[in-house]
């Protein structure tokens, strides 16, 4: 951010927190499929099961997974539509979705009559109940699950907020003073260009 002439400031409004649990049954599962790091993380630590095909919904996830020590991974490069589509394309036999308490999305619904998949909570993100800072530009949003810890902190004062996608846009139409921005890809590359450089100052 720095090198868009940002100067970042660091209060997170989420934690995660994985939840404990034994290592999971994976008698009968064909592959795994993740939506988010904190998905590849929460997994590698409560399994040593690096064997198995892996989906992920974006390159950066699939970066995650292969640094995780999974040797077969591939990306749907976009969304949770993405994901979809490449399960329902490769047919891979019963799914096992690690990811969120709350997703963001329903991926076992979605894929109902087109892949077998179950869904493993492995993490929780948690509100940390910070105050954002008292002064600042703008604020970048990954998740509806963040945006709607953004909008319960009330009103704005005419500050940008940068969203990954429409879907973590959504929890937003309640919070007066906020111009949202939204990515043109979900990923982190089209979130810094949405973000752009700040006016210069005068």
């Amino acid at each position: 951010m720095t090198g868009l002439g940002f100067e970042p400031l660091v209060a997170p409004l989420l934690r995660i927190e994985p939840i404990p649990q034994p290592a999971p049954d994976l008698t009968g599962v064909d592959a795994l499929a993740f939506t988010s790091r904190n998905g590849v993380a929460a997994f590698a630590r409560l399994s040593g099961e690096r064997t198995l095909p892996v989906f992920t919904v974006g390159d950066a996830t699939a970066g995650a997974a292969r640094a995780a020590g999974f040797a077969v991974v591939r990306s749907a490069a976009g969304a949770l539509a993405d994901l979809v589509r490449l399960l329902a394309e490769a047919a891979p036999g019963p799914v096992l979705a690690p990811g969120a308490l709350e997703p963001s999305g329903d991926l076992q619904a979605l894929l109902a009559g087109r892949a077998e998949v179950r869904t493993l909570p492995v993490y929780r993100a948690v509100e940390t109940g910070a105050a954002p800072p008292a002064a600042f530009d703008a604020l970048l949003i990954h998740s509806p699950r963040a945006a709607r810890a953004v909008a319960a902190c009330g009103r704005f004062a005419g500050q940008t907020a940068v969203v990954i996608s429409e879907a973590a846009a959504a929890p937003l139409t309640a919070s007066a003073g906020l111009e949202t921005r939204i990515a043109a890809r979900p990923d982190e590359a089209a979130l810094f260009e949405a973000l752009g450089k700040p006016a210069p100052r005068v």
